[in-house]
């Protein structure tokens, strides 16, 4: 065996299956994509769980959501999306109401403050995307989103309802 067969191990060794190498290329990215949206976040003191709570919020601004139907649509599962909200409520970035008709179910709606924020960020989130994305060309976008969007159909519990949300232009 030479050097280089040990320096450069084959393909299949690497990886059990193309399923395998293509799930941990994703998760890669992610990890890769992810520290730069930590970065902006964090000078927030927010998550990006959180900004997409604040962002689904304003599209539904003036009105209210209620808490179930803000956590099917944001774009990763909250297990505990009580406690998201709770931290949101401190920070005077949204609000909370139970109607009178039926005291079980929350609503939740976005505050003066968590538009203020959403403004404040909004160039700043547009410069991350560009840092993260920005050397990809519109077709290779375009392509990378079919492409994910075919890979997690099957896996989807309902029909992207966040994906409908998430395309509706800001106001």
């Amino acid at each position: 065996m030479s050097i280089d067969s040990l320096q450069q191990p084959k393909k299949s060794l690497r990886f059990d299956s193309p399923q395998q190498e293509a799930f941990l290329n994703l998760w890669r990215t992610y990890d890769r994509l992810k520290m730069l949206e930590d970065d902006l976040f964090g000078g927030y003191e927010l998550t990006a769980q959180q900004y997409n709570a604040l962002r689904l919020l304003k599209a539904a601004h003036p009105h209210r959501v209620p808490t179930l139907l803000l956590g099917s649509q944001l774009v990763s599962r909250a297990p505990d999306i009580t406690r998201l909200l709770d931290k949101l409520v401190e920070r005077g970035y949204i609000d909370r109401e139970r109607p009178a008709e039926n005291r079980r179910l929350v609503q939740v709606g976005i505050t003066q403050n968590g538009l203020a924020l959403l403004a404040e960020l909004s160039d700043k989130v547009r410069e991350c995307h560009q840092k993260q994305l920005g050397h990809l060309s519109e077709s290779e976008l375009e392509l990378l989103t079919q492409l994910l969007h075919k890979v997690r159909e099957p896996h989807e519990l309902t029909e992207g309802s966040w994906q409908e949300v998430a395309h509706q232009p800001s106001k």
